[in-house]
């Protein structure tokens, strides 16, 4: 928008936003403050919410990239920067709208991952080759290792209207998801985001000691973006809407506010910016629903059908 700063839209590789010189609203004290003990979490968020990002600044973190973090506010906290083998699954890539796409995009992961340890014998059941990966980069490496699953709910929040496949779904997922609580004697950190929790998949109904911090006062703001972050980071960008708009500072702000501020995530926290749409504003200079746009909530609508609601009131 007219030579001002680069805004990161659909950035989600923390290691392409830092060295290609994107702004960055600095979350990594969340990184440090969850990294300190060997527990897994669940973080629940809307899509466009900032998740991915997250995920990819936890993998550079573990593979021990410290150049990335420099003037972070990481770097004045973390003494000891340690690399760990991690293992990231990410279900952002294709449509996964059936139990075939899916195991074919798990396969294709697996894969990479087995050829850079070494491993020939595969195994059929994805399940076992999940734990055989594991298993494998934790005797070879010396090090326990990190799983970070990306959007693990993808394909079971898209076949919510399709009861056949989504069980079909679900059946599956009990097996693979529950390798993680076989192996955690071998695991250094686990990190899974989505945009709900399925109770039937194993990994909440048997790894009993995953923490959501999904709804945690203490992590309320680890994605989207705060008043105090749009102010103090964004200060240029919004002048010049303000002034495409005929607007002032405040009115400006305000009308930001008005159109993407008001997602809480913990009782009396600060609202939070939906971050796609703020900086698609900032990119375009133009305020549009970008968020209901690209943010595909059918499962909003289809969950708010089966209550009884009726769509014209989303």
């Amino acid at each position: 928008m007219n030579g001002l700063r680069e805004m990161p839209v659909s950035v989600q590789d923390f290691e392409k936003l830092r060295t290609e010189n994107y702004m960055y609203v600095d979350k990594t004290k969340y990184v440090y403050e969850i990294t300190r003990k060997s527990r897994p979490y669940f973080l629940g968020r809307p899509r466009r919410f900032g998740k991915s990002l997250f995920c990819s600044t936890l993998k550079a973190f573990f593979l021990g990239k410290k150049e990335l973090f420099a003037g972070l506010n990481i770097a004045e906290l973390e003494k000891e920067w340690c690399e760990y083998p991690v293992i990231y699954i990410d279900f952002n890539l294709g449509n996964n709208n059936n139990l075939q796409s899916v195991q074919i995009l798990l396969s294709s992961i697996l894969d990479d991952y087995e050829n850079q340890w070494g491993i020939i014998e595969k195994y059929n059941d994805l399940s076992v080759r999940f734990y055989q990966l594991i298993k494998t980069t934790y005797e070879k490496s010396g090090k326990k290792v990190v799983v970070l699953i990306d959007e693990y709910d993808k394909s079971l929040v898209n076949t919510t209207d399709n009861q056949k496949t989504h069980e079909e779904l679900l059946q599956f997922f009990m097996g693979f998801y529950g390798v993680l609580k076989a192996m955690d004697y071998a695991l250094r950190f686990v990190f899974l985001t989505g945009v709900t929790k399925f109770s039937k998949v194993s990994v909440f109904s048997d790894l009993n000691q995953l923490i959501d911090i999904s709804l945690d006062v203490n992590y309320a703001g680890i994605c989207g973006i705060s008043e105090t972050e749009l102010t103090k980071i964004f200060e240029p960008e919004i002048n010049i809407l303000a002034s495409k708009f005929g607007k002032t500072y405040i009115e400006m702000l305000n009308e930001l506010k008005k159109r993407y501020d008001g997602y809480h995530f913990a009782e009396n926290t600060v609202g939070m910016y939906n971050p796609f749409s703020l900086l698609k504003t900032f990119f375009a200079g133009k305020l549009s629903d970008y968020w209901f746009e690209t943010g595909t909530p059918t499962f909003l609508i289809i969950m708010l059908k089966k209550i009884g609601k009726n769509r014209s009131r989303i």
